[in-house]
């Protein structure tokens, strides 16, 4: 309990900090999260690496087929890209010839080729409320004294799939019929749809949260713990985390069904009242500036796309794989689309078809992709 009073006090203290004591316009938020990063459970060596707010995903008019905007906008999942952010710069230090550089990254070089994460060092995700989708939808005071009785519960779509609706606030399960949404169809103006974030966490913890293009040169990597403001029930919080992907089977070297540590705070803050803004900010540790990015176009508010679009992460992944796979011994030539780039990570693949698989056995549901034209987009420089 200290120590997640602890990351909350250090990720509320630089908030303050990067809004002007509160007074900045950007400082109005439903929801704000964090990532923070310690060596064991240290307080004292602990340091906030990413922080984000949102509520709101893009409106189906936006969507790109260049890879210039941010689809989702929830805070938690900002939050997540804005550490692959971070993360790529981390594995940039060892493009430098200077030895400090690469004594300062948070990896460490395998013999064998790629890189894994030091010893000992964990992340922490905070996030001010409940993620939105199952781990949101529990009465406070339902008493789970077994959560193996769970799977009796009459309630239908318990521990369900669900979606975020496109300008709309809350989730629906999703329904088995649409797992594929056509780029036609939401030009038209077919409702978008997104996986909820307590789904897209699940998922983290069974991939890890670098996804497909890091996985080529990096090991997963595995959130240790979640801290939740408010609107919090760790009984089902767990359950939903973990207790759904029970039978996801065997999985390869390095993988592993993530088990997180789950904790409230002593005092949540007080909700915020009024509407949720239409924007959502980042900051990434070594960056002076906060992002804005317009949730509603995906785009920063002056226009331009944000750091942390799928083309900013493509031409980074290419850097680094023109350095980096001498190195790693793997020859072969680099993928000019965005989406043959994701399938060189063979392994992290096909875990992600054992998970979707697991949930269908499971009966809660067909994961919903986005339509495949957005990430068939070329590295323009």
């Amino acid at each position: 309990q200290d120590f997640a009073d602890s990351i909350y006090q250090m990720v509320a203290q630089k908030f303050q900090e990067l809004t002007d004591n509160f007074t900045s316009i950007h400082a109005r938020h439903k929801t704000l999260a964090s990532i923070v990063m310690t060596k064991g459970l240290d307080i004292r060596q602990a340091q906030v690496i990413v922080l984000s707010s949102g509520t709101k995903c893009i409106n189906g008019e936006y969507i790109n087929d260049q890879g210039l905007v941010v689809n989702d906008c929830h805070a938690e999942i900002v939050a997540r890209r804005a550490f692959v952010h971070f993360l790529y710069s981390q594995l940039e230090l060892h493009l430098s010839k200077r030895r400090e550089d690469w004594e300062r990254s948070i990896f460490v070089r395998l013999k064998e080729g790629g890189y894994r994460l030091r010893e000992n060092i964990l992340f922490h995700l905070y996030v001010s409320t409940s993620p939105c989708g199952d781990a949101r939808l529990n009465s406070p005071y339902e008493i789970t004294t077994d959560l193996h009785s769970s799977k009796h519960i009459v309630r239908k779509y318990r521990g369900h799939l669900r979606t975020k609706i496109e300008s709309g606030e809350g989730t629906i399960p999703v329904r088995s019929h649409n797992a594929a949404q056509t780029w036609d169809g939401v030009l038209l103006g077919e409702q978008l749809i997104t996986m909820s974030c307590t789904d897209k966490i699940a998922r983290w913890n069974i991939l890890g949260l670098q996804g497909a293009l890091l996985s080529s040169f990096i090991e997963p990597m595995y959130l240790h713990s979640i801290i939740v403001g408010s609107l919090y029930h760790t009984g089902h919080l767990s359950r939903v985390m973990s207790h759904r992907t029970e039978d996801i089977g065997q999985l390869p070297a390095s993988y592993r069904r993530n088990q997180l540590l789950l904790s409230g705070i002593s005092h949540a803050d007080a909700r915020q009242p009024g509407k949720s803004p239409s924007f959502s900010v980042n900051w990434i540790v070594g960056s002076t500036d906060l992002e804005v990015i317009n949730a509603t176009t995906g785009k920063r508010t002056c226009g331009s796309p944000s750091r942390l679009c799928k083309h900013m992460f493509f031409a980074r992944w290419a850097k680094l794989h023109g350095k980096l796979s001498t190195r790693m011994g793997s020859h072969g030539d680099m993928p000019s689309v965005y989406s043959e780039a994701k399938l060189v990570a063979q392994t992290y693949q096909s875990v992600k078809q054992q998970l979707f698989k697991a949930f269908q056995k499971a009966g809660l549901g067909t994961w919903v992709k986005k339509p495949p034209e957005q990430d068939q987009f070329l590295l323009t420089v």
